[in-house]
């Protein structure tokens, strides 16, 4: 068949987002065109796909115009995050592997040009939307990942996650029936599922006792800790404010499994989680000068090129 379906998901904001990728192939002047208000690396993701594919020892459709549309068509999309399911839309389109065997999965991969798979950021946030979207009545679409953002997927209970660690790992698994009889057999070294198990270390902190002095700053902040209380600390540079911060995480309880995945979901998204934080509740540590605006995160993102020369020549008149 000439037209693919694969389901990934792009971040916007918290959230991980569903995005169907669409590919169709038709005879016609060979071009590779990709639509659905894709940012540039998204784009260049043409260059990696064709790279790939053909060093992976595939046939990459250089005679066919390649149409891949992002759906839904005006939510954005950024990050190499869709190497993997564009790849796999052009081999199921092409007939190399089977389409209908992909339903009930969800892909998210960059692609080297050698076909080895990279790591993405918001693994975390796109295992849990997956498993909210499911809402426990029926079993969640199983997700496959490359080495690093699969282990951060797995901390979601009943997550289905498998490991994949180069393009041929994941076409193997999806091959059509008679090429998968007459193939070898697959090495599952590069091909892993991974099982829902949480980190079992303890989070650690910095310990309150090793302040000296602040007896007063030190009985507030065990009031508030004891209560559940928010707490406000004012005072000059160097008074001593950001190291009882750090230090009032460890008078509060453990985090709750919910608690946890929120809080790692909200890291995945900016690529700074690492399974030796699970479980261990952040502190900001924000400049004296940093204004009120800079606290909350204000600002506008341009997904665009076309909003950045829309801004640009606002700034000119």
């Amino acid at each position: 068949m000439s037209l693919a379906l694969v389901h990934s998901r792009a971040l916007l904001g918290l959230e991980a987002r569903p995005v169907q990728v669409e590919v169709h192939l038709a005879n016609g002047l060979p071009s590779f065109t990709l639509v659905g208000l894709a940012d540039t690396e998204v784009k260049e993701a043409r260059e990696r796909v064709r790279s790939a594919i053909a060093n992976a020892g595939l046939e990459f459709p250089s005679n066919k115009r390649i149409t891949v549309n992002l759906a839904p068509a005006d939510l954005p999309k950024d990050s190499g995050r869709f190497d993997l399911p564009i790849a796999l839309g052009i081999l199921a389109a092409s007939g190399q592997i089977d389409a209908a065997h992909l339903a009930g999965w969800e892909f998210a991969g960059e692609l080297s040009l050698g076909g080895e798979l990279r790591p993405v950021r918001g693994a975390l946030a796109m295992s849990l939307a997956l498993h909210r979207d499911a809402g426990g009545s029926e079993a969640p679409a199983r997700l496959v990942l490359p080495p690093g953002s699969a282990e951060e997927a797995a901390l979601v209970p009943q997550a289905q996650v498998h490991r994949a660690h180069h393009l041929l790992d994941v076409v193997a698994r999806f091959l059509p029936e008679q090429a998968a009889h007459a193939a070898p057999e697959p090495d599952d070294g590069g091909w892993a599922r991974l099982m829902p198990t949480g980190p079992c270390h303890t989070p650690g902190y910095a310990d309150l006792a090793d302040v000296k002095g602040q007896a007063a700053a030190k009985r507030a902040l065990e009031i508030a800790g004891a209560g559940g209380h928010s707490v406000l600390m004012m005072g000059p540079p160097g008074s001593g404010k950001s190291m009882l911060a750090q230090r009032f995480a460890g008078l509060l309880p453990p985090m709750s499994t919910d608690e946890a995945l929120e809080s790692a979901a909200v890291a995945s998204l900016a690529g700074r989680f690492t399974l030796e934080r699970w479980g261990q509740r952040p502190t900001g540590a924000p400049h004296h000068t940093a204004s009120a605006v800079a606290l909350v995160g204000g600002g506008v993102r341009l997904h665009t090129q076309r909003d950045r020369r829309k801004l640009n020549a606002t700034k000119l008149h």
